[in-house]
């Protein structure tokens, strides 16, 4: 019985803090910041919540405002140059 008590206010704080409006991305931290492949720098996209780089066309995400630069975190991305080729060979 205690087990389910506890279990229930975890879910119940868990949830509380999942509604809480999302913790915002420090913009200051993109002056040290740097992708972990190209090691080039990063630029904020706020749209998709992400931490890009353009060098390599990576997306890095961020959750509750902390970066995730793990490699294996990060997803491929079209980059400018490869859009624009896409779009004239169309």
């Amino acid at each position: 019985m205690a087990g389910r008590i506890l279990l229930r206010r975890l879910h119940l704080a868990v949830t509380r803090l999942c509604s809480e409006r999302s913790i915002k991305f420090n913009e200051e931290l993109l002056q040290i910041l740097a992708c972990p492949l190209s090691k080039k720098p990063l630029r904020y996209d706020e749209k998709t919540n992400e931490l890009v780089s353009d060098e390599i066309g990576v997306a890095y995400p961020i959750r509750d405002g902390i970066p995730c630069l793990l490699p294996q975190e990060g997803r491929r991305i079209k980059r400018e140059h490869e859009k624009l080729t896409e779009a004239t060979d169309n």
